[in-house]
């Protein structure tokens, strides 16, 4: 296996080097289940694990392997197997705070270089979710891409028109794309435009967005299930359950990812402003600045929303963003209070076991 078709250069070969492991070479996280992991190396594919000292090590889920990510691995050929003894650091990783209350990060993929941000020009239309999807794809440090699956969906071009100027508005210099993976409309533009040898994309959106039918219409094989439209909610069936990473025909690889019924923010601030440039630029013309943009005199932000050149549903959306950030914030210094005084019980405990010398 070409490991040069999945990315590897120059710069993650000195990251190799630098972590100094003897006997060690290159893979890429395929797959992750349940702590066991597929990896592509030069030696094929793998069945891989982390070390004892590596698990030791960690400190959170982050600090674990995800897909895309590029490791340091010892192979043992013959049983088809190898260790994983460091992870070499992501140049990018899109990511989510996991589901539920636990206040933990999860690396949905890594080492990313575009992410394809699907939506479908159906009931799964929503530019508030796409306004989320935005910060979060760019506070990875990848480049998004907007793509507006099941065009054939709409009744007419005009239709298809009007949904692409709409999501330009919320998404200002982000490439937007409409697709009709089905009938193979726009999907070569797509290939020749963020795909090719050594590069990944990740292909992210809702469930039944359209992403395993575009998926297969790149990889040009049904390599992904695909699911039928419900008539009730013209929703897709959720079909991806897992991440994975696919090889592209003539080099390249694909990221596929689970339809994300719930997506919560992880430290996205720097996304936030640049997904919401235009409100934060109307804040810094405020008369104060500390404006709260409620009924100070001189909002700009409040002039801006009465003269309609603001929409209304977005700035409440960033509003709305902001305080879950806010309250993330919050939440995540306590835990981190917790895993340090964790992490020192640990280590006490550990000592008292060793017999003095």
């Amino acid at each position: 296996m070409n490991v040069i078709e999945l990315g590897w250069n120059a710069d993650w070969q000195e990251a190799l080097d630098e972590a100094g492991i003897e006997g060690a070479q290159a893979g890429r996280v395929a797959l992750e289940h349940k702590r066991m992991y597929r990896v592509y190396t030069e030696a094929g594919e793998v069945l891989a694990e982390v070390s004892g000292n590596m698990r030791y090590q960690t400190r959170s889920r982050g600090d674990f392997p995800a897909v895309g990510d590029w490791v340091a691995v010892r192979v043992r050929e013959q049983e088809g197997r190898a260790t994983i003894h460091a992870l070499l650091p992501r140049k990018s990783a899109f990511v989510r705070k996991v589901a539920g209350s636990v206040v933990e990060e999860q690396i949905v993929a890594a080492n990313v270089d575009v992410i394809f941000l699907v939506l479908a020009l159906n009931g799964d239309f929503n530019l508030r979710r796409l306004e989320r999807y935005l910060v979060m794809a760019w506070e990875s440090g990848a480049s998004p891409v907007v793509i507006l699956s099941k065009a054939d969906l709409c009744a007419s071009a005009e239709e298809v028109a009007v949904r692409v100027g709409e999501t330009e508005a919320v998404a200002p210099g982000v490439p937007v794309h409409a697709v009709s993976s089905l009938l193979g409309a726009g999907v070569e533009e797509l290939r020749a435009a963020y795909l090719g040898e050594g590069r990944t994309a990740a292909v992210a959106g809702s469930s039944g967005a359209g992403k395993s039918t575009l998926i297969n219409a790149l990889l040009g094989r049904e390599a992904m299930e695909t699911g039928g439209i419900r008539e009730e909610d013209a929703r897709g069936r959720h079909t991806t359950t897992h991440r994975e990473l696919l090889l592209l025909p003539g080099g390249g690889v694909l990221i596929d990812t689970p339809g994300m019924r719930e997506l919560q923010l992880w430290e996205a601030d720097s996304g936030l402003s640049a997904s919401f440039g235009d409100v934060e630029s109307l804040a810094g013309q405020c008369r104060f600045p500390d404006c709260s943009h409620r009924s100070e005199p001189g909002c700009a932000v409040q002039h801006a929303l009465q003269e309609g050149t603001l929409d209304r549903g977005r700035y409440d959306s960033y509003v709305k963003l902001q305080k879950e950030l806010a309250y993330l914030a919050r939440k995540e210094n306590k835990a981190l209070q917790h895993a340090e005084t964790d992490r020192w019980k640990k280590i006490a405990k550990e000592m008292r076991r060793k017999p003095p010398k």
